[in-house]
Order: C-alpha cells, then sequence, then structure tokens
C-alpha cells in the first residue's frame, strides 16, 4: 500500500518502483516486530502449573526408582537365598524366636552345631517359611536387606543390639544358657 507522496515521488522519477517496495516492506516487518507479546496472567499462570507438574513429575519417577531398587535388591536376597540354602533333613527340632514367636525347624545334628556357632544362618524365605544358609551367603543377604536375617548367633543377639533393656534381663543375665540347649 503506498501513500499519496510515494505517488508523487515515483510520477516525478525522483523514486525507483522497487526502492518504494523495499521500503514497504521494511516497514512492515517493524510492525510486527515491535510489538511483542507481553506475558500476561494467563501465560505466567499456565507457566506456573507446567513447572508444578514437571516438579510432580520428577518427584514420582524417583520414588518409583527408590521402589524399584527396593525390589530389585529383594529379588537378588531371595535369588541368594535359592542358591546358598542346605537341605534341611533331620527329625530333631531347632526352636528360634522370630518376633516374639517360637518357630521351629526339624535340622539334624551337623545343622544344629553349625547354627549354635554361627557358620550357618536362619533366613526368612517368605512370610512364613525359613531358611538355612552358610555365612558367606548370610553375609550378603545382610547387605541387601538385613530383616531377613532371623537367626545369626555370630551376630549376637537381636535385642541386646537393638538397646532394649529388661530388668528381668539383667538378673538373668548371670546365668548362661548354651545356645545348643534343645527345647
Amino acid at each position: 500500500m503506498r501513500n499519496a507522496l510515494q505517488e508523487q515521488l515515483l510520477k516525478a522519477g525522483l523514486a525507483s518502483k522497487g526502492k518504494v517496495d523495499q521500503v514497504v516492506r521494511e516497514k512492515a516487518k517493524q510492525r510486527q516486530g515491535k510489538a511483542p507479546a507481553a506475558p500476561d496472567s494467563a501465560r505466567q499462570e499456565a507457566e506456573r502449573r507446567r513447572q508444578e507438574q514437571v516438579e510432580r513429575d520428577r518427584a514420582l519417577a524417583a520414588e518409583r526408582k527408590a521402589a524399584a531398587e527396593v525390589r530389585e535388591r529383594l529379588a537378588q536376597a531371595r535369588q541368594i537365598i535359592d542358591q546358598n540354602r542346605i537341605a534341611l533333613r533331620g527329625d530333631e527340632p531347632y526352636r528360634f524366636v522370630d518376633g516374639g514367636v517360637i518357630r521351629s525347624l526339624f535340622v539334624d545334628a551337623a545343622t544344629r552345631s553349625q547354627l549354635s556357632r554361627g557358620s550357618c544362618v536362619i533366613v526368612r524365605d517368605g512370610s512364613e517359611a525359613f531358611a538355612v544358609v552358610p555365612r558367606a551367603a548370610a553375609d550378603k543377604i545382610a547387605s541387601r536387606d538385613a530383616a531377613l536375617i532371623v537367626v545369626d548367633h555370630a551376630r549376637g543377639e537381636p535385642d541386646t543390639a537393638q538397646g532394649r533393656s529388661d530388668p528381668d534381663d539383667e538378673h538373668y543375665s548371670r546365668f548362661k544358657v548354651p545356645d545348643d540347649l534343645v527345647w
């Protein structure tokens, strides 16, 4: 679009048609480029919501990653238990305490001796099942999930390790009971 002055300059021969077209294009570019869109409150709110969503996604991904690592360590511990399980064949019950409940496994004399010396350890294999594994395997299991270790005579009693003390325990601590005592 040319204005009246441009038309007069063209008729008089003082300006060329190409020069006028170039000026028109430059002015159009300036008009389009001069008014950048100012961020309004709706755009700022949308950007804030997007940032919050990104943070929630990061937190959720971190939780999922942590849960996956826990599942992986537990699966590794179960695999170690399955690979190193000592076959229990015997008719003597070996009784032990698991969370305030007395449990028993039927073992032979050699396994009972190894359990009392601490060269074998009783570990939890599932919610109600138990297995006997060698000391080396128990150390690997403990590094992945120490809660799976139920009886470990080489490590010490779990109650004293947690710092619990009972007045009766202090009195009876003078009377030592052998680990291999059959109930």
